[in-house]
């Protein structure tokens, strides 16, 4: 295969880098760990795994950090994990096949992004730039930094996916560990947004502190920001904005804002399992509600081929069907999707049973 070297930028990440290191160990792959400052063991634990371990003066910019591994790279194809992403699944031939078929391209894996929602633990899946040439691309942005392509190549490129999947576990963290997070991810941006007023992706970011923290009064703000400014709406963080603008608009009462705002542009966002329960809650959130079409949209959600069992796209759109059947007086298939919800670990639908059972 290709040669690959796996580049990694960490600092005191004890808790993290063996869980991100151990299942690679059986994989070809250079290990690359540069290390931004960390005083506890996590460069003695990523040498024990075999990494090749090199020290970089942290200067308040993610993307200097991840061009210097760049450098240090000694394969010009570079796959990019962080210290809190653990690989979960790597089909090595797959792999290897995707990257000959793309070689200008850039390579997309699938992360599933865990935390806790209503009670309950969850993900939500998206596909993310990770893999390309380092003699075609580098990054660019001090935080939440973009691959972007070197001197006179085209600004455009192909993506693809690779079979390569991780559980990110970064937002695991608790509420202050989360806050701490977004408290020092804002200074950066708003510090590049003095110099970048125009960028679109750097509100964005901010919104996504913003909502990490359950702050959505301020996430609206700055998603709203954004979608002011030109956007190229294929492109995967502006899917990702849609669908949590949204969800801010629905938090913060601009439900049918919500609603004139997003259907005439539906057809750039379908396809999208996130995107249909939000829209679905949309209509349930009007006034007065339209179950019938936000049904519509649970539906969708549950065809969708990334809907996945145990995840958001699952149980949520099940419980939501059972939530209009039951406003529709339907009771018997109200308990029949609140059980299949139930079944995936739903703690609202587990205690909706238990009301309507009379337990």
């Amino acid at each position: 295969m290709t040669p690959i070297s796996l580049c990694i930028i960490g600092k005191n990440e004890e808790q993290h880098i063996e869980n991100c290191l151990s299942p690679l160990a059986s994989f070809p792959f250079e290990v690359v760990y540069v290390d931004t400052g960390s005083t506890d063991r996590t460069k003695a634990l990523a040498a024990r795994h075999g990494a090749k371990i090199y020290d970089f003066k942290w200067i308040d910019d993610f993307s200097a950090a991840r061009n210097f591994a760049l450098e240090r790279a000694s394969h010009e194809y570079v796959l990019f994990l962080d210290c809190d992403e653990y690989l979960t699944e790597l089909d090595l031939a797959g792999l290897s096949s995707a990257l000959e078929a793309h070689p200008q391209g850039v390579g997309l894996l699938l992360r599933n992004n865990y935390y806790e929602a209503n009670g309950t633990q969850t993900n939500y899946p998206d596909r993310v730039e990770r893999l390309f040439s380092k003699k075609r691309f580098y990054y660019k942005g001090i935080i939440h930094e973009q691959v972007v392509t070197r001197g006179k190549d085209s600004p455009l490129y192909g993506r693809y996916e690779i079979p390569l999947t991780v559980d990110h576990v970064g937002y695991n963290g608790g509420i202050d560990a989360m806050r701490q997070k977004a408290e020092r991810n804002n200074i950066l941006l708003f510090r590049e947004i003095k110099k970048n007023p125009s960028d679109p992706y750097l509100y964005f970011q901010v919104g996504q502190s913003y909502n990490s923290i359950y702050d959505y009064e301020n996430a609206y703000t700055y998603y709203k920001k954004s979608f002011a400014l030109p956007l190229h709406f294929p492109e995967p963080w502006v899917q990702i904005m849609a669908t949590a603008y949204i969800n801010a608009m629905n938090h913060t009462g601009r439900s049918a804002e919500a609603q004139t705002f997003f259907e005439p542009l539906y057809g750039h966002f379908s396809g999208d399992a996130n995107f249909y329960c939000s829209m679905g809650n949309v209509y349930l959130n009007l006034d007065p509600p339209q179950p019938l079409k936000a049904m519509a949209e649970y539906v969708k959600a549950l065809q969708c081929p990334d809907a996945r069992e145990k995840g958001a796209n699952s149980y949520i759109p099940y419980y939501n069907i059972g939530l209009v059947n039951e406003m529709l007086g339907s009771r018997d298939s109200a308990l029949g999707f609140y059980q299949k919800a139930a079944g995936l670990g739903f703690s609202p639908a587990i205690e909706r049973l238990a009301d309507l059972n009379g337990t």
